[in-house]
């Protein structure tokens, strides 16, 4: 079951996401001009969906492929055009609102169901693979080895997701956050130390016969991400 601190934080994230800043996304996620910070940002994001569907196979028919924490639908659109059947939710019915109307007539030879609600729901069924792209990096290390142990039962292949590596920008960045909150302020990503979240993976009892693969860090200007694969052995 979902601890106390992720049900604590994912309440935090629909706020954020669906209300605050549903507008700065639906621009950040579209060819509009943005500042220069954001447009760092806007790069990262792309290399880094790259990364993860390069990690995917080239084809994907009669395949099922979770998008979990789909936002605007950039990468469950390039599974679908795969031959994949994608089922793509966020906590966020504004963005999974916004993602449907960009997603019409784009999908190609698979199709993409989206879904507000929780990537948890045991109710989506079982998938060939799952890709969680930057949408764990606001959990504690345990928790999202815990989420990834919860959605590893229903997977198929491999599970691929994204955490906010620990680098003295991002650290510097999370305490003056905690130091000076703000009303508006997104909820703060949580640097992970790369070894200890390997450590608690390798230790969690829902990932065994899991194996650690490859792994990618993506950095453009104020975007720092890590890909880590997990597959079945």
């Amino acid at each position: 079951m979902p601890t106390v601190s992720y049900q604590a934080r994912r309440g935090e994230l629909e706020t954020y996401f669906d209300r605050t800043a549903a507008k700065a996304w639906e621009r950040l996620t579209s060819d509009a001009p943005v500042s220069g910070i954001r447009a760092t940002v806007r790069r990262g994001r792309d290399e880094m969906r790259a990364t993860l569907l390069s990690w995917l196979p080239a084809e994907m028919a009669g395949m099922r492929l979770l998008d979990a924490g789909c936002g605007t639908g950039a990468l469950a659109v390039e599974a679908a055009r795969r031959g994949a059947e994608v089922v793509a939710i966020d906590i966020s019915p504004t963005l999974v609102g916004l993602a449907e109307a960009r997603a019409a007539g784009r999908h190609g030879t698979g199709h993409v169901e989206f879904r507000v609600g929780d990537m948890l729901d045991p109710s989506l069924g079982r998938f060939d693979h799952v890709v969680a792209m930057d949408s764990l990096i606001h959990y504690r290390p345990a928790d999202v080895a815990r989420v990834l142990a919860q959605l590893a039962p229903r997977c198929a292949g491999s599970v691929l997701f994204t955490f906010a590596p620990r680098t003295p920008l991002l650290a510097a960045m999370h305490a003056a956050g905690r130091l000076f909150p703000r009303g508006d302020r997104a909820p703060s990503i949580v640097p992970v130390a790369e070894a200890a979240l390997r450590r608690l993976l390798a230790a969690e009892p829902g990932l065994e016969g899991w194996t650690q693969g490859r792994d990618r860090r993506v950095g453009s200007g104020f975007y720092t991400s890590h890909a880590m694969e997990m597959r079945r052995r």
